[in-house]
């Protein structure tokens, strides 16, 4: 069963001031049926689920990640002018059965969201978020034209393609997406060979994914990953991006569901996302893994909260 939770102030608080200083004081609050349409707006909505993770055998305890990365946004800077606009609009939660309730739930909710001429960021929650997000992606562009071409770029250490004919989890979004769609333009950045075997990288080449190994996806070599991503972009229409909070190494995301020291850092991703912000064509973008039960001093919510922080103050948009 999938629930839809009202949003809350009570993840929003910090320092106080009298000119909206902080993001806590510019968030506005609304629900998924009572958002308005309107340019310039940015949309928080939870996506409360770790079922995926369970599944997949990973630690339990993401089903948490939306609140604390709200906490976290809540106290930074706010730098946005008055036509810009910060909405939450509640949770995606998970209660009981299996993850298609959700995974519909969720992508009916992206939908009217792009429809409402939002930008999404959605935060969950394992990474099965990947699947309904795109569907609700999909869903929208195929309302207006259905020759529209969706690139996805996931920030991670996994590819996340393993076969789903057991059901799916929060290994099998891409492989699920791929099997359903004619069109499957997939970047992933950060691949690493200890956390993926043999096998997923030969379903990798046979699907046609382009990918940046993690000994190559550092800052000294921002120059030639720039010049792929574009390349990359350049290909279709829209792009769909999704950060994994695990590719990150574990002395900046401890606080995942499979944490590793030899992740990246988060110098590149910040590179990156200025160049996928640059071209235009992003359509959303979620934050996925983070679970505040292996957190060590919040940093891993700070990592998520910072980087939502600087997608909404991004010079492109």
């Amino acid at each position: 069963m999938a629930l839809y939770n009202t949003p809350s102030k009570t993840n929003w608080s910090g320092r106080q001031s009298e000119q909206k200083l902080y993001v806590h004081e510019k968030v506005a609050f609304s629900t998924l049926q009572e958002l308005e349409a309107r340019p310039q707006q940015f949309v928080i909505l939870g996506y409360a689920c770790d079922e995926g993770v369970l599944l997949n055998q990973g630690r339990i305890g993401a089903k948490k990640g939306p609140e604390v990365i709200r906490a976290a946004l809540a106290k930074m800077p706010n730098h946005l002018s008055d036509k810009q606009h910060l909405i939450d609009v509640g949770d995606i939660e998970f209660t009981t059965g299996n993850l298609t309730e959700i995974q519909n739930k969720l992508a009916k909710s992206v939908t009217s969201l792009l429809e409402k001429k939002a930008l999404p960021l959605l935060i969950g929650g394992g990474h099965d978020i990947a699947y309904g997000h795109f569907n609700g992606i999909k869903n929208y562009l195929n309302s207006i034209d259905k020759k529209s071409t969706i690139g996805i770029i996931n920030f991670d250490a996994h590819f996340d393609l393993r076969e789903n004919s057991k059901g799916a989890n929060s290994g099998t979004p891409f492989y699920q997406i791929a099997s359903e769609n004619d069109s499957f333009e997939y970047l992933c950045l950060g691949i690493r060979k200890d956390a993926n075997d043999k096998l997923l990288f030969k379903t990798a080449a046979e699907l046609g994914v382009t990918y940046v190994l993690k000994d190559t996806f550092r800052i000294a070599f921002a120059k030639e990953i720039i010049t792929w991503i574009k390349a990359f972009i350049a290909k279709v229409d829209y792009v769909y991006v999704t950060i994994d909070l695990d590719g990150f190494s574990s002395a900046y995301a401890p606080g995942v569901s499979a944490a590793s020291p030899m992740g990246y850092a988060p110098d590149i991703v910040l590179e990156c996302l200025d160049t996928i912000l640059g071209s235009g064509k992003l359509i959303s973008l979620d934050i996925a893994e983070m679970n505040p039960k292996y957190d060590l001093d919040g940093v891993t919510a700070k990592l998520a909260a910072s980087l939502l922080h600087a997608v909404i103050h991004s010079e492109w948009l």
